[in-house]
């Protein structure tokens, strides 16, 4: 589920109108060294020196990003795209014999043959509810007598059917959003009338001088939402507005769930036998879709053309992204997710970005097998801890390493949260992320993370572990580009070998609700921040590996 602005944060929350510290962060701070700059950042340029001065010549590497789409049009990623080297553009012919017709830049699975793609799609869990409701809604159930199959596809009910539960108070919460949200619009709309204009900045509002009254309160009113709900200064009027709303019409859809079934968008568009995995050359090449936000920021934060002069330098500087487009508005499907890691592994991509999740998975199966495929390739996976501040050693979160089918854990795949800055806010955790000491590997700046905007060569501000995760992706090119002896599962080693550990002098909250204090170390397996100049001086040192069969173990 693509990351969105917590807006959740309204309810209780009482940040002041002069509170503006996020303007006072340089754009790309992600990418700066502490000791330089006292900004949290990854030490890039510190690596990139580091390498100079080796004289190592890059190779190129092929990432794939399972995403919402990429702007293929946009400055600063159109010549970084990875286009297949075996496709003739447009001419309506499999020209490769893969199944994918002028595949060109990748695929999307959310396509129908008509052209036409999905954009929305309903939450993994109503799926799962009012799939298995005439099995087990009103049967009596004995556990003890299903099959371990049987007995798991239950459990995943209950829990859904549980979760479609709703509580008085969350309802209430949504109510209150929708008043705001309707005072915001009217403050818009003086807004608009008084600055003689439709779009307009929280950074531009601050500066106009109200002369009426209603206009002054209007402005005050409208700065005020726009810092509680944490959007960045840079960020438009008409954008935010259509965040809140979309926000607001999810909310309400999922409140209506539990008695009405989510409409099955996929079966009119896509037209695919959803259930038969062998039902896998579907979709269509518009791997731009009708909503490519969330994948063209996270594209141009791996591999944005670096030193053009223009918009944004990504992390890596010798990549070809490969686009593959799975994730609607909503929660993705198993099978999109398994048929693209697939695809990228078919097709010469040795790093995977996954910047999405969700906690159920009914074909975690197919998606398991796939992560499996991967790292029989030796291709490394990435993928984002999520946004919901939860502890992902007792929360789901999918997909996830351990390997159902073999009871192991892959080997290949990193887990990532995200981390801030003190000048962005109260803790160098990122408050929405969330986190785990067994089960997430590495944290990653994922706060006001600046990168390529679809629309016309736009660029702006986005953050969730959705941005941190590519940051470690694009590490991870780094490595393999100028080491390219690296296993998958050395660059997972190194990577997390490599972190930078804040000290303990640094203010770090538990992300959620609570704000108690806790230890940063205490957030992940490593404890710390990925650095690429660290990485790259321990990769310059290291004794590559042959690939390692997976490690079979108990799942705690």
């Amino acid at each position: 589920m693509i990351c969105r602005t917590v807006l959740a944060i309204l309810i209780g929350c009482g940040i002041g109108y002069s509170s503006i510290a996020q303007s006072e962060t340089p754009k790309g701070w992600h990418l700066l060294d502490l000791d330089a700059t006292q900004y949290y950042g990854i030490s890039l340029k510190k690596a990139y020196d580091f390498l100079g001065t080796k004289n190592k010549k890059p190779q190129t590497v092929i990432v794939a990003v399972l995403d919402s789409g990429v702007d293929t049009t946009h400055e600063d990623l159109k010549n970084v795209l990875w286009r297949n080297p075996k496709e003739i553009p447009n001419n309506g012919i499999d020209d490769d014999n893969n199944g994918y017709i002028d595949d060109v830049y990748g695929w999307n699975f959310l396509g129908g043959k008509n052209g036409k793609s999905l954009k929305k799609a309903g939450d993994e869990r109503a799926r799962v509810y009012h799939r298995f409701k005439h099995l087990y809604l009103t049967n009596p159930i004995d556990t003890n007598l299903l099959s371990l199959k049987d007995k798991t596809q239950y459990q995943m009910w209950v829990k859904a059917a549980k979760e479609l539960n709703f509580s008085q108070e969350e309802m209430m919460d949504l109510m209150f959003i929708e008043v705001t949200a309707k005072a915001l619009k009217r403050h818009d709309k003086v807004l608009r009338q008084e600055m003689g204009t439709n779009e307009y900045t929280c950074e531009k509002l601050e500066k106009f001088e109200p002369t009426t009254k209603t206009a002054k309160d209007a402005k005050l009113g409208f700065l005020t939402v726009m810092k509680m709900l944490q959007i960045d200064p840079d960020e438009t009027n008409t954008n935010a507005l259509k965040e809140l709303e979309e926000y607001i019409e999810g909310k309400k859809l999922a409140f209506e769930s539990k008695d009405i079934a989510p409409p099955n968008y996929r079966q009119e568009i896509v037209g695919d036998n959803y259930f038969d995995f062998s039902d896998k050359f579907y979709g269509n090449n518009d791997v731009m879709g009708p909503g490519p936000t969330h994948g063209t920021h996270v594209s141009g934060i791996i591999g944005a053309q670096r030193n053009n002069s223009i918009g944004v330098d990504g992390v890596a500087d010798q990549v070809k992204i490969m686009t593959l487009r799975i994730v609607p508005d909503g929660d993705e499907y198993d099978k999109d997710i398994a048929l693209a890691i697939r695809y990228a592994v078919d097709h010469g991509a040795k790093i995977i970005n996954m910047s999405f999740g969700k906690s159920f998975s009914p074909e975690k199966a197919w998606v398991d097998s796939a992560v499996k495929y991967a790292e029989s390739k030796d291709v490394l996976i990435v993928h984002a801890a999520g946004n919901d501040a939860e502890n992902l050693d007792s929360a789901d979160n999918f997909p996830n390493p351990w390997l159902l089918p073999w009871k192991s854990y892959a080997k290949n795949y990193i887990t990532v949260g995200a981390s801030s800055d003190p000048s962005i806010g109260t803790s160098i955790a990122a408050d929405f992320s969330s986190y785990g000491k067994k089960n997430v590997d590495v944290f990653a700046p994922g706060v006001k993370i600046f990168s390529t905007i679809p629309g016309g060569n736009n660029y702006g501000n986005l953050k969730g572990t959705s941005m941190a995760t590519p940051i470690v992706s694009g590490i991870a090119a780094i490595l393999k580009s100028y080491y390219p002896l690296l296993s998958a599962v050395d660059l997972k080693s190194i990577i997390e070998q490599s972190v930078y550990y804040p000290s303990k002098e640094i203010k770090c909250i538990k992300p959620g609700p609570d704000q108690t204090a806790i230890s940063f170390s205490a957030l992940s397996k490593t404890g710390g921040i990925v650095n690429a100049y660290n990485a790259v001086k321990l990769a310059h040192d290291f004794k590559a590996t042959t690939i390692n069969k997976p490690i079979t173990q108990s799942k705690k």
